[in-house]
């Protein structure tokens, strides 16, 4: 089996004035190569509101994919490009960032506006050295377009990678598995990465006992570089994703939106957004 190295529980962080939770980076583990950053947003928008005055506003980013997975609501992506696009429940927003792009992400103008629940996970993947200044591009993936494992007792849907014959349709530069998963009570889910894959599991609700081991909502599951089957065993209703990938094993500098090599390349980003050089985004 591949064994797990940790189990640790996400803490509250300050998003703009609303508390999220974090599970990476946390307790000393900045980054779980090639998996950044994850943040789990879980609201419920009171309505009344202008899409102006909800989500982050314009802001850059250089050197990585930003990755949302879509839950509850409907998320909008505007960026200097000239997408404009909103994602709804099962979907999932692609960004990859590359030499440099600015975006918002916002709640839809429907849910600024008539209010409901919003629930989202963003997490940030690593680009390699060599592509981090490839030209950035965006890939909005509705539910209906996401493949789809359905079994009586769960479902996977595949972003990106690979079970059993189940491919996704995200091509990324390093070998990906990035799964979101429903599982009912008392059923059992086996799963399989490569031995040398880093490995993540994140309960968004429920309880998995996972190898044996008990794991609760919003936990992260870490994985040794030892073996390659998991066993899960759900004892209630829960979902949960799992993103499992090829460590890059490079320098990772990062300031903020920017993730890089140097520090060399991180001020060379801070200059380029000053002067405009990662788009520009008037909403």
């Amino acid at each position: 089996m591949k064994e797990i190295k940790k189990i640790i529980p996400s803490i509250k962080v300050n998003m703009g004035g609303n508390l999220i939770d974090q599970p990476l980076p946390i307790n000393g583990i900045d980054y779980f190569d090639p998996f950044l950053l994850i943040h789990h947003w879980k609201s419920t928008m009171p309505g009344n509101q202008e899409q102006k005055q909800v989500g982050v506003g314009p802001h850059p980013h250089r050197g990585f994919s930003p990755v949302t997975f879509i839950f509850k609501g409907e998320v909008n992506h505007h960026d200097s490009l000239g997408n404009n696009a909103s994602v709804s429940e099962g979907g999932t927003q692609w960004m990859f960032a590359g030499s440099g792009i600015t975006h918002s992400e916002r709640p839809s103008k429907k849910l600024a506006l008539s209010g409901g629940e919003l629930e989202f996970i963003q997490f940030w993947i690593n680009a390699p050295s060599k592509n981090k200044m490839d030209e950035p591009f965006y890939l909005p993936l509705s539910k209906d377009q996401t493949p789809t494992i359905n079994k009586k007792d769960y479902s996977i849907q595949i972003v990106c990678g690979q079970h059993l014959n189940t491919k996704g349709i995200i091509k990324y530069y390093t070998p990906l598995n990035l799964f979101r998963v429903d599982i009912n009570a008392s059923a059992t889910l086996n799963l399989n990465f490569p031995e040398n894959h880093n490995t993540i599991i994140y309960l968004l609700d429920g309880e998995l006992a996972i190898n044996n081991e008990t794991c609760l909502a919003k936990e992260m599951v870490l994985f040794k570089n030892k073996g390659e089957l998991i066993k899960i065993k759900s004892k209630l209703k829960t979902r949960f994703i799992v993103l499992s990938g090829l460590p890059l094993k490079e320098p990772v500098v990062s300031y903020g939106p920017f993730v890089m090599n140097t520090k060399n390349e991180i001020i060379e980003a801070l200059n380029d957004s000053q002067s405009g050089k990662l788009g520009n985004l008037i909403e």
